[in-house]
Order: C-alpha cells, then structure tokens, then sequence
C-alpha cells in the first residue's frame, strides 16, 4: 500500500479554486519531531500531515508547515481523510493529536471533519499600524485564542486587500481571519500569518474553526457557505452542532507513491 500523497483540500476546481495543498505520510513506526521536520522542510508543502496507526480506526496525527510544527491543521486533516479513504478504504477516522481529537471521513462525494470550535475572547479596538498593513478600513476586531478577527466593510476589500506583510510581522498577533459577508455565499476570508513562511494561507480548517460560530450567531443560521479569497482560493461548507463545527470539502489527489522512511 502506498504510504504518501499529495492532496488539494477545500477545492472547488469547477469554479478554479485549487484549494490548499497537504501531503499525508503514513507510518507505521513512530518518526522523532526532528525527523518529521526535516521530511516537511524537504516536501515544502504548506503542511505535512504525519499518521501513526493507534489501533483499527484511530492514528496519532503531527502536522509540520517547512519551518516548524502546526498545534491544529484543519487542511492538513481533510487531506488525511482523503488519504484514509483512498488508499484504506475508510470512511470514518479518528486523529489523535495534543489537545484532544479529531473526527474525520466521507460522506456525500465530500470529506469532513469535527474541529472543536474557537470562540471569542474580547471584543477590542484593532491594535495601532494594522489598519495600514491591510490598507483597508477595519470595521470590527475581536481577540480569539487563535487568529484575531478583523472585519472589513465589505467581499470586495477582502478580495482587493494587499497586506504589508513586514508590517504585520512587527505587530502581537499571531495571525488573522480577515472576513465579511459575502454576496452569493455566506461570508467571505483570508488568513494571514505574517510570522512563517506562508504569510497567507489558501484554505484554513483552523481559521473556520473561528469563523463559523462568529457567523454563525450573527447570521442566525446553522448550516453556511462560505470562500477563502487567497491566490488559490477554497471553498467550504460548515454546520455548528452543539458544540462542535463540521467542516466539508472537495479534495483532488495530486500526488501519490511511496515515501522512504
């Protein structure tokens, strides 16, 4: 059985969003944080999802991006779905990882995914020089314990925004979920992280696990569409149920073989 791929995740190739790529390696023997490091720097992938059979069903999951580990990679996570299923036959799986678990499978031509929710901390003024680095007027900003959110007016400056990424990089935060509602779907985002080497990334599970309850209770609605405005654009359904955000993709298998470990 092949043991690599690569795979788009939160595609949509019919409308030419590519989605954001993640190559998934599976091994049996348990690779050293230094060893998964190295093979994602060398892949050069946005992220590297690393699987280690736990027991039938259930694997421990790493993330690395080429310049360091991921705490939580929602991408990263329908791509080992997608993996899973193509290459194993399953259709459900549960990914184990530091701070809890992660349920994912296919269902309906789509592969989904379980992320637990980020909820907003603080309700704060956008902090001073970040109106400038995005070049377009803040209308709303909120604190999470993951990307800050940054509301602008409209789709269109999301779209058209051109952030100073060396001025992001001066400023706190870590990275931000840039959205707004949107006209044919739900909301509109971009997520930028100006601190690695990615600076923008395509299409982020993690960055929905924010957005989806923050539109969610402002729209008033449970079952939502949405699109991340990057260069390569994706494209996601998400549902909130209880306390948990179902997150739903297209994936594209692009890469496939054997990694030698």
């Amino acid at each position: 059985m092949e043991n690599f791929a690569i795979i788009s995740a939160f595609s949509d190739i019919e409308h030419g969003r590519l989605g954001n790529n993640a190559a998934v390696i599976l091994s049996q023997n348990r690779l050293e944080k230094s060893e998964m490091s190295a093979i994602a720097f060398e892949l050069q992938q946005p992220a590297t999802t690393f699987l280690f059979p736990i027991k039938p069903g259930h694997y421990e999951v790493f993330w690395f991006a080429p310049d360091g580990e991921i705490d939580l990679c929602g991408h990263g996570s329908l791509a080992a779905a997608a993996f899973l299923n193509n290459f194993k036959s399953e259709e459900k799986a549960v990914l184990h990882y530091e701070k809890g678990f992660i349920k994912v499978g296919y269902e309906n031509n789509s592969h989904y995914l379980w992320i637990d929710p980020i909820e907003v901390i603080d309700h704060q003024k956008a902090p001073e020089g970040l109106e400038s680095a995005l070049g377009k007027e803040i209308h709303d900003y909120f604190t999470t314990a993951n990307k800050h959110i940054v509301i602008l007016k409209s789709e269109e400056d999301v779209q058209s925004m051109k952030p100073d990424f060396n001025a992001l990089a001066k400023l706190e935060p870590f990275g931000y979920a840039v959205s707004a509602p949107a006209k044919e779907v739900d909301f509109v985002s971009r997520t930028l992280v100006p601190k690695v080497q990615q600076l923008e990334d395509h299409a982020t599970g993690s960055s929905h696990a924010v957005l989806v309850p923050f539109w969610a209770e402002r729209l008033m609605k449970s079952e939502m569409e949405s699109l991340q405005l990057s260069p390569r654009g994706g494209a996601f359904h998400s549902e909130i149920h209880m306390n948990k955000v179902l997150l739903k993709g297209q994936t594209r298998l692009i890469v496939q073989g054997q990694y030698p470990l």
